[in-house]
């Protein structure tokens, strides 16, 4: 009777420690969700993002010199490098000599032609000077002179002509070429800093190979996605802040410019977190942020919207 008695008490003792532990796990889940949602001090998160570019080849023919490397900050419209350009500047010489050619034919032949006018007109003005009959001889030598000098401006004419067209042929091939030697310049269109370099100094390039990317990281972007109900709240220029991991426990906070707003909605992409997790629409937003040189190109950022 004594072990019975012994055993119903254990039983007892047991059922009351089971009880209490229940609770005190009980307890603890509902004190680490308040933690957790005390913690969760963001409404949405994203990547950055910034202007990249790849400059690409606008020429044929081999890489004389890229004097760029990875990390390297570049000015805007600087030049970093060259394609080979030697056929296009023999060709360019052969057609300034086929240029100078032409206009100095034209200008032989125009003084070639005034010329003999003026010897004959001296010539024949002087032998006849006193004479009636040489004054005839004049009129009628003048009114030849006139006529054969009437027919030599219409040829004069129409060789011009010849000429202008040839002119303007030549002016055209060296426009093109003058182009191609602006092509074969490799500059950079924009100022940034150079993420990959795709090419190296002696190899060949065809027209439209990538010699490298650059991009603007002094401003970046960082892309968000929102609900419907946060985006009420929001609106085009509007200035919110931005949170960025430091460390294990800091954050660095930046202020930032909603630029951009999407209007459609689209499904939550499953790399990024929104306040309601069960919202499958969102929308993207484009939040401008000055880089004060720790934000990096896929770096993640957290918001607070004072409104939320």
């Amino acid at each position: 009777m004594a072990k019975n008695l012994y055993g119903n008490e254990c039983l007892k003792n047991y059922k009351r420690m089971k009880l209490k532990t229940t609770a005190y796990i009980a307890m603890t889940m509902i004190i680490m969700t308040a933690c957790s949602a005390n913690n969760d001090e963001h409404d949405a998160s994203g990547s950055f993002e910034a202007t990249e570019i790849i400059i690409s080849s606008e020429a044929n023919g081999k890489i004389e010199y890229l004097s760029i490397e990875e990390g390297q900050k570049l000015e805007e419209n600087q030049h970093v490098g060259l394609i080979d350009t030697t056929q296009l500047y023999l060709q360019k010489m052969n057609l300034f000599s086929n240029s100078e050619g032409v206009q100095n034919s034209s200008l032989r032949n125009q003084i070639v032609s005034l010329e003999r006018e003026k010897e004959q007109a001296l010539k024949t003005l002087k032998e006849n000077e006193t004479s009636s009959k040489k004054l005839e001889g004049i009129n009628k030598a003048i009114e030849k002179l006139q006529k054969q000098l009437a027919e030599d401006l219409s040829k004069l004419q129409k060789k011009s002509e010849n000429i202008s067209n040839q002119s303007s042929s030549l002016e055209i091939q060296m426009a093109q070429i003058e182009y191609g030697l602006k092509k074969s310049n490799i500059i950079s269109p924009i100022a940034g800093t150079v993420l990959t370099k795709y090419a190296q100094a002696g190899e060949l390039a065809n027209m439209g190979k990538p010699l490298f990317k650059v991009a603007d990281i002094n401003d970046m972007t960082l892309r968000l996605y929102v609900t419907n109900d946060q985006l009420t709240t929001l609106k085009l220029n509007d200035t919110i802040q931005i949170f960025v991991d430091q460390s294990k426990n800091n954050k660095k906070t930046y202020n930032g410019v909603i630029t951009w707003i999407s209007d459609k909605s689209e499904f939550t992409p499953k790399t990024i977190q929104t306040k309601n997790e069960r919202a499958n629409l969102v929308y993207a937003i484009k939040v401008s942020v000055k880089n004060d040189g720790y934000l990096k190109i896929g770096m993640y950022g957290q918001v607070k919207f004072e409104s939320q």
